[in-house]
């Protein structure tokens, strides 16, 4: 007897399976909640569903507002909606104060490291997903669905424990694992002319406003949106003290903006405000900044065998100012609209605070290579000259050339350090003005230090006998062509990876995806006997998973008995072989004797889709080829063609069939 194939192996293997899952369920959820990130979360969901309690009660005034003529109603419900305004104003101004604090997920170290910005994650309600998967199973695929209930019940669980993952890489594939079985789901389930009929609920990340769809795309956008966020925060969380530490935290905040400049090609009607094209890019680019800080961080960290003092200094000049530019960049977005009526105060305040700082430092280092360094070859002037005075690059040189006399560069090192204690000064009042910042101690230690550092050094520039006034220092140019630029890194974003997570369809027992969707109408028929002639049962076999018949003999035993061309054996002799294999059913026709063999067939009917032609698979930009690389575990003979990663307002492409040839068993 041949089992019933499965996504994830043979059948001995289900129970050992499940146990693994739930597990993983179990190991990536913090179900406790106990620690300082879960009891933030946890007063995070109760002032979103405060907020949305707020809103309905306004919705309501407002109506009621409308429909009454009477006078004294209306002032009653005036009064009403004044104090609702109130409590929202003050409910969003305590969930802006959970966002900006920015101190939460910083990691206890001993080293001194500017706190980074994570981002809380989405909150959502809990679904039913019994009612319309029983119905769906029952009507379109012709079961009991009722007897789905122990799969229903796990991808309940699965969606209930992705609520509190845990801060962690296990966290990461607990969501991603949801991520792909709402792949799953949405290929199985979903059709361009029919949703699941549930209404997916979820609280914007950064305003507490309450969202809703019934498009599966939203959750599972949602999905990718939190996968980010728990990026940003596993990256605040890393120890930056330390080369391990700033390694990590760049790779978390790379991965982060790539899921919110996936989330952001592919989610092109936001219910949401978070998820608006707007707001995810100037979330990327405040990730990208953020990995570009700790790049900087990491080179700091190192010592400088092969580079000259000069050039190692120098170096992390070019990287400060290349940090400080991107900052700035993001507080550009944020200062103007829509940014500034949803970013938080306090990380707008931190940006601009970082980018001064940033600034800052790459006239402090400037000033280091200037007055520490050793004297230069005459062939590196140039190319010094294009950084410390800001002149064009070319191959003549223009312009005044950087001195090589100690007393000059004492001079224009001097005043890069001007700029710097004045930029240094500048972000310390920025933290001084922001009520939310001047909590963060950790923070104001770092700008206090890097203040004294510059005051100290110069003191030690700044002679007696000097009566000049230093000169304006030029901006520290932060693109360098040349040898200097072979050592920098610009940190990118990086798409998440999926396919790290492999899952199995919690409803395989349905059949193969290829034939076994609500994108598909069939009739099933038989059972259906066929005896075998001298030239066998007179029909041909192609493919796997449920087999084809390809080909019927005109006249024979099969054409006789009422199979036709295009028709799937889905039983044989009562055993189910939806997932068998090509040379499974045919081992087992072989095994008949004279008696013949009863099969079940089913015909797809006209406006179904053929095996192999619909879209199934999420993929965007060629990210996800295959289903091995999306972490999807099915059967061998799997031909799903790439899908939009979302399913959003995109055409699927056509793909063809493949199989082999095979004609029924002779006697």
């Amino acid at each position: 007897m041949v089992p019933e194939g499965r996504p994830d192996g043979a059948g001995a293997g289900e129970e050992s399976a499940r146990l693994q899952a739930a597990g993983s369920v179990r190991k990536g959820c913090d179900l406790l909640a106990n620690s300082q990130n879960g009891c933030l979360q946890s007063r995070r969901a109760r002032i979103h569903q405060q907020i949305n309690r707020e809103l309905r009660m306004r919705t309501g005034a407002e109506n009621l507002y409308r429909a009454t003529s009477n006078a004294r109603v209306r002032e009653t419900v005036a009064l009403e909606l004044s104090y609702v305004n109130s409590s929202l104003q003050l409910l969003k101004e305590e969930l802006e104060g959970l966002d900006g604090n920015v101190d939460a997920n910083q990691p206890q170290s001993e080293g001194i490291t500017v706190p980074m910005i994570p981002l809380g994650l989405k909150e959502t309600k809990q679904l039913d997903w019994a009612t319309p998967l029983k119905e769906l199973i029952s009507g379109h695929f012709g079961e009991d669905g009722a007897s789905y209930e122990a799969e229903i019940r796990e991808l309940e669980d699965l969606r209930q424990a992705t609520r509190t993952p845990s801060r962690s890489e296990a966290g990461l594939e607990l969501l991603t694992a949801y991520y792909n079985q709402l792949c799953f789901q949405e290929a199985r389930f979903v059709t361009p002319a029919r949703s699941l009929g549930l209404l997916f609920h979820w609280y914007d990340s950064l305003t507490g406003v309450p969202a809703q769809q019934r498009a599966l795309a939203f959750e599972k956008g949602s999905v990718l949106f939190n996968i980010g966020a728990l990026h940003t925060q596993i990256g605040a969380r890393q120890d930056r003290s330390c080369p391990e530490g700033t390694s990590c935290a760049v790779e978390a905040f790379q991965r982060a903006a790539g899921a919110f400049s996936l989330l952001r090609e592919n989610f092109s009607h936001a219910p949401s405000p978070d998820m608006s094209p707007a707001s995810l890019s100037m979330l990327e680019q405040l990730m990208t900044a953020q990995a570009q800080e700790c790049v900087f961080e990491g080179l700091s960290l190192q010592a400088p065998v092969a580079l000259r003092d000069c050039l190692a200094q120098l170096h992390l000049a070019q990287e400060a100012a290349q940090v400080a530019a991107e900052y700035r960049l993001v507080h550009q977005t944020m200062a103007r609209p829509p940014g500034q009526d949803r970013v938080p105060l306090p990380w707008t305040s931190l940006v601009h605070g970082k980018a001064e700082y940033f600034r800052a430092l790459a006239h402090y280092h400037a000033a280091l290579a200037l007055c520490d360094g050793a004297p230069v070859a005459e062939a590196e002037l140039p190319a010094l000259g294009q950084i410390f005075l800001g002149l064009p690059a070319s191959s003549e040189p223009r312009g005044p050339a950087l001195p090589q006399e100690q007393e000059e560069r004492r001079k224009l090192g001097k005043a890069h350090l001007k700029r710097a204690i004045l930029g240094q000064e500048e972000a310390l009042r920025l933290h001084a003005v922001c009520r939310a910042l001047r909590r963060v101690d950790l923070l104001q230690v770092v700008l206090a230090q890097a203040l004294r550092r510059s005051l100290a050094k110069y003191s030690e520039l700044d002679l007696e006998d000097d009566f000049c006034e230093a000169a304006e220092a030029p901006d520290v140019r932060r693109e360098q062509p040349g040898p200097l630029a072979k050592t920098r890194r610009r940190p990118e974003g990086r798409a998440p990876s999926f396919s790290r997570v492999k899952v199995a369809d919690i409803f395989h027992r349905l059949g193969p995806l290829s034939v076994f969707s609500a994108k598909n109408r069939w009739r099933l028929a038989g059972p259906i006997h066929v005896a075998r002639g001298e030239g066998g049962f007179g029909f041909t076999l192609r493919g796997d998973a449920p087999v084809l018949i390809a080909a019927v003999v005109p006249g024979g035993r099969a054409a006789a008995a009422g199979l036709k061309q295009g028709d799937y054996i889905v039983s044989v002799n009562g055993q189910p072989c939806r997932w068998w294999k090509h040379a499974d059913v045919v081992a087992q026709l072989k095994g008949v004797g004279d008696e013949g063999v009863s099969l079940q067939v089913l015909t797809l009917l006209p406006g179904a889709e053929p095996p192999g032609s619909g879209d199934r698979r999420p993929a965007l930009g060629g990210l996800l080829r295959s289903q091995k690389e999306c972490g999807w575990e099915t059967p061998e003979p799997a031909q799903a063609s790439p899908r939009p990663l979302l399913g959003w307002n995109r055409k699927a492409k056509r793909g063809k069939t493949g199989g082999r040839l095979s004609p029924a068993p002779h006697p």
